[in-house]
C-alpha cells in the first residue's frame, strides 16, 4: 500500500531546520550557456525572458539578479542552495536549465542556478554526471549532498537513490552513460508545469508505487499536487511514443483497478450500496491523495513527447478510442426525458498535451495545451479537468425535466377536468374533489358549483313557499273553523 505522500512544507525535519550549509562561497559568474536544450527536456523561453548569453534591453545593473557585462562576485544563498539540494534530491538528475525552470521561474535566465550548481560542487555536495550532447551539463548529487537532501526533505517526501560515482580499474572516475531521455521528459514536464504556477518541487514525487491485489504494482512518472491551481492530485505518465498504445491503456486499467480498491476496514456492504461522491469514502485512494474537488477520480495525464506532431496526434486518437471504457463515465438515469449528463463519479479523467506543445505556448502549461479524452478542442488544465456535463449538469435537467413532468400530468388533468352539463363552465378544484368524494353520483354531480348551488337555492326557496302556503292553509282552516263556532253559540241565545 503507498504511503501518505502528501508533502508537507511547514514540517520540515528538525535537524534540517536547525542544521545550516556550508558557508556561501563567493563566485564571478562563468560564461552564460548559449548551447541549446536537449530535446525535449527543455523548453522555449516564455515571454519576457530571455536565456542567458542573448542580447537583453539596456536596464540598470541592478535590474536583474545578475546584470551582464557585471564583474560584481555573486555568493549564492542559502534558500536557493537548499532548493537546488532538495529537487536533485526528488529528481535525482537535472540539468541547470530544468532546475532554473522548476525553480526560480521568474528568473530572467538559468546564471544564478548554475553559480548556485558551481558553489554546491565546491562544498562536495553536488557533482556532474556527465555533459550531454547540447553541452548542457547533468547535475546529481554526492554521497554527502544525497544525506544533506535527506535531512532537508520532509520525512514524507520519497528522496531518489544516489547516483554513486564509478571508477576504472586505474582508480579514475568514469563518466556516466547518456541520459536516459524519459528521464529528461519527466524532469522537464514537472520543470514546466511548476514554471507554470502547478505545484513547487515538493509537491512532485516520482515512481510512487500502486500496489495491486493480483501482485502488479503501477509505478506512476510523477505524482503533482497543485491545490492552489486548483489541481489537488494527478498522476502524469511521459511517454516518448516509444511503447505500445496497449501498454498506456494497460496503465489507465491498472490505476483504474487501484482506485477501485476498498480502504483498510471498509464496510463492502455500504460501499456497494453507497452512489455519486459518496463511494469515494470507502476507497483506498482518498486515504492516500486528497479530494479532486470534481466527480471521479484522480485525474490521470499523458505527456507525449518526441517523434513527430502526427505520430503523437494519432497515438492520442488511438489511445482515446481504446481507453473509453475508463474514461468515459455512465450515463444518468432519466435520457428519454432529456437528460444527456455524465455520471463520472466512477471514472478516471484523463487528459493528454505534448512537451513540444506546452513549450511553444507563451502561457506554457498554463496556457490552451491540454486536452480531455472524450473531448474536442485544447483548453487549460483546468478547464479540461472541469465536468461541465457532469454533476451539474444531471441537476439542471432534473430540475427541468420534473418541471416538464408537472407540467406534463397538470396537463393531462386539465384535460380531464370535468365541464358542467348545464353551462358549459370546467369545475373548480373544489368542486371537483368534492364531486370525486363521494361515492354515490346523483344528477348535481355534473353541475358546476355555482349551478348546483342554483339549484340548492331554487329547492330550498320552494320548500319555503310550500311550507308557507301550507302554514297560510292551516290558518285560514283554523279560522274558518273558528267562526263556525262562534255562530252556532249566538243562536243558541
Amino acid at each position: 500500500m503507498p504511503a501518505d505522500l502528501t508533502p508537507d512544507l511547514t514540517h520540515e525535519h528538525q535537524a534540517a531546520r536547525d542544521r545550516r550549509l556550508s558557508e556561501d562561497v563567493g563566485q564571478v559568474p562563468q560564461a552564460p550557456s548559449t548551447a541549446p536544450s536537449i530535446a525535449p527536456s527543455t523548453a522555449t523561453s516564455p515571454a519576457g525572458r530571455v536565456r542567458a548569453g542573448q542580447p537583453r534591453k539596456s536596464r540598470s545593473c541592478d535590474a536583474f539578479d545578475n546584470p551582464p557585462r557585471s564583474t560584481q562576485v555573486w555568493k549564492p544563498t542559502g534558500v536557493r542552495r537548499k532548493e537546488v539540494l532538495k529537487a536533485l534530491g526528488i529528481f535525482q538528475r537535472a540539468t541547470a536549465d530544468q532546475l532554473w525552470r522548476m525553480l526560480r521561474p521568474t528568473d530572467r535566465h538559468d546564471r544564478l542556478t548554475r553559480d548556485t550548481l558551481n558553489a554546491l560542487k565546491k562544498t562536495g555536495l553536488t557533482r556532474v554526471e556527465t555533459r550531454l550532447e547540447s553541452g548542457h551539463q547533468l547535475w546529481v548529487l554526492t554521497e554527502k549532498g544525497h544525506k544533506e537532501a535527506k535531512l532537508l526533505l520532509p520525512k514524507n517526501v520519497r528522496i531518489s537513490a544516489l547516483r554513486k560515482l564509478e571508477y576504472d580499474d586505474e582508480g579514475r572516475p568514469v563518466q556516466a552513460d547518456g541520459y536516459d531521455e524519459h528521464a529528461a521528459a519527466v524532469t522537464s514536464t514537472a520543470a514546466v508545469l511548476s514554471g507554470a504556477g502547478y505545484g513547487t518541487p515538493l509537491s512532485w514525487q516520482t515512481e510512487i508505487a500502486h500496489k495491486l491485489p493480483y501482485g502488479y504494482t503501477q509505478y506512476a512518472d510523477l505524482t503533482m499536487r497543485a491545490p492552489d491551481a486548483g489541481v489537488p492530485a494527478m498522476l502524469l505518465e511521459v511517454d516518448r511514443v516509444n511503447e505500445p498504445v496497449d501498454e498506456l491503456v494497460d496503465k489507465l486499467r491498472r490505476y483504474a483497478d487501484w482506485f477501485e480498491l476498498l480502504a483498510p476496514k471498509a464496510d463492502a456492504a455500504k460501499a456497494k450500496a453507497a452512489r455519486g461522491a459518496a463511494v469515494h469514502g470507502f476507497r483506498l485512494w482518498s486515504r492516500i491523495y486528497p479530494p479532486t474537488g470534481r466527480e471521479g477520480y484522480p485525474p490521470v495525464a499523458f505527456v507525449f513527447t518526441g517523434k513527430t506532431a502526427a505520430q503523437r496526434e494519432s497515438r492520442m486518437r488511438r489511445l482515446e478510442q481504446a481507453a473509453r471504457t475508463y474514461f468515459a463515465g455512465a450515463p444518468y438515469p432519466g435520457r428519454g426525458a432529456g437528460i444527456t449528463a455524465v455520471d463520472y463519479h466512477q471514472a478516471v479523467p484523463v487528459v493528454v498535451t505534448e512537451l513540444e506543445r506546452i513549450t511553444a505556448d507563451p502561457a506554457g502549461a498554463a496556457g490552451k495545451v491540454w486536452r480531455r479524452l472524450g473531448r474536442d478542442g485544447w483548453q487549460t488544465l483546468s478547464e479540461a479537468l472541469d465536468n461541465p456535463d457532469g454533476e451539474r449538469l444531471y441537476r439542471v435537467q432534473l430540475q427541468e425535466a420534473r418541471r416538464r413532468q408537472a407540467e406534463r400530468k397538470a396537463a393531462e388533468r386539465e384535460a380531464q377536468r370535468p365541464v358542467c352539463a348545464r353551462c358549459g363552465t370546467k369545475f373548480t378544484d373544489e368542486r371537483w374533489q368534492s364531486v370525486a368524494q363521494t361515492s354515490w353520483r346523483g344528477p348535481g354531480d355534473s353541475l358546476c358549483g355555482p349551478c348546483r348551488q342554483a339549484d340548492i337555492d331554487r329547492a330550498e326557496a320552494e320548500r319555503v313557499a310550500r311550507r308557507e302556503a301550507e302554514e297560510a292553509a292551516e290558518r285560514e282552516a283554523a279560522e274558518a273553523e273558528a267562526k263556525k263556532s262562534r255562530g252556532l253559540f249566538g243562536h243558541r241565545r
